[in-house]
């Protein structure tokens, strides 16, 4: 199976919104069933997609915040993956039944903002219900009486997966369902469905899978449904080296719900262990986009060995998400890793470091 002869064409980068769905992708659909489900605080239309018509019913949900939309380009591609003639598509859908919401924050989505209209994080609404956009999540989950739930984010790039210079690509993450965080039945289920995702990513990215923290919030709808006794998985789709339009990442996550779905109509869920769960890396926070060493070389009012961490602050421009470099950290970085590292006791380093005249900007600003 090739990610390729499904991938929606029509929909990519890092700007993606309910009117691009509408405009592009909806009218062509074929083969699923899709509902408008109501109308989100500035009166954009949520919409779901059912596919399938097996017994076992697999609930997800993608860009609950609106600047997290790796995840729904995925959910694109799978949808045409599950509505093709291909033969693991259809025993998935002789075995399952989806149903998905590609987009749960259109407003977010629009404003490339992480909460909705009202400035509220939908993924802290889960107990209070105070949005139009929780309430829609929360009747469906209620109608629907899902098996599975999948909650679909997206992560910064600044996660490793674990104390290695390693990108955290995907990370996954069965909640807890407690302030204990003790295993359960429901808990395990969720584990073992992303071991044998874990294990399928292995093969095409070693080492850049990533678990995700598990500190317990009932505010969270990942928890909350876990603790309804709903196996829920979060998927977080992260950093792919040089690929910040997430196009790679976007193919990673295709890969994994395509995994996932295949294991449930099969019901081989427990084939796998949950012991392998905890031997995936724990996310750290390790990486900077930009990474300069030894700055006191470029700018002798510097201590020597001087380090400073760039991050990147996404904004929207034009219909266009633009990264535009911050400064998140000075000091000894030893143990911090670069998306992009230079060093400036290297002369070709620093002769790259000059074509780039915001990064000079703000590091000639560096005083020790």
């Amino acid at each position: 199976m090739n990610h390729n002869d499904f991938r929606e064409a029509s929909i990519f980068g890092r700007y993606v919104t309910g009117q691009m769905l509408e405009e592009k992708w909806l009218p062509k659909l074929q083969g699923v069933k899709v509902t408008n489900v109501g109308k989100s605080v500035d009166g954009n239309s949520i919409h779901t997609i059912s596919v399938g018509s097996g017994k076992r019913k697999v609930f997800m949900w993608s860009q609950m915040h609106g600047n997290e939309s790796t995840t729904t380009k995925a959910v694109l591609d799978l949808i045409a993956f599950l509505t093709s003639n291909d033969s693991l598509a259809s025993n998935i859908g002789e075995h399952c039944e989806l149903l998905i919401v590609p987009i749960l924050n259109p407003d977010g989505a629009e404003r490339y903002t992480r909460v909705n209209a009202n400035e509220v994080d939908l993924n802290r609404d889960a107990k209070q219900l105070t949005q139009p956009e929780s309430k829609i999540l929360r009747k469906l989950f209620e109608q629907f009486q899902p098996d599975f739930c999948f909650n679909l984010h997206g992560q910064r790039t600044l996660f490793s997966a674990g104390n290695v210079e390693k990108s955290a690509t995907v990370s996954f993450l069965s909640p807890a369902s407690d302030e204990t965080r003790k295993l359960n039945p429901t808990r395990e289920q969720a584990m073992r469905i992303i071991v044998a995702m874990n294990h399928k990513l292995q093969l095409s990215i070693p080492g850049q899978v990533g678990r995700y923290d598990d500190g317990f919030n009932d505010n969270c709808v990942g928890d909350s449904f876990q603790m309804q006794k709903v196996p829920t998985i979060l998927f977080e789709a992260g950093h792919y080296p040089n690929d910040y339009e997430r196009e790679k990442t976007r193919e990673y996550i295709f890969y994994s719900l395509v995994e996932s779905l295949k294991v449930i109509a099969n019901d081989t869920v427990n084939d796998f262990s949950t012991d392998d769960y905890f031997s995936i890396p724990e996310n750290q926070k390790l990486f900077f986009d930009i990474l300069i060493k030894n700055l006191h070389h470029l700018n002798p009012k510097t201590e020597e060995g001087l380090a400073v961490g760039i991050r990147y602050k996404e904004t929207l421009e034009n219909d266009k998400v633009s990264f535009v470099p911050e400064i998140a950290d000075i000091g000894n970085l030893d143990g911090f890793f670069g998306h992009k590292t230079y060093d400036c006791a290297d002369s070709e380093d620093v002769e790259h470091l000059h074509a780039k005249k915001n990064i000079i900007d703000l590091l000639l600003d560096v005083r020790k």
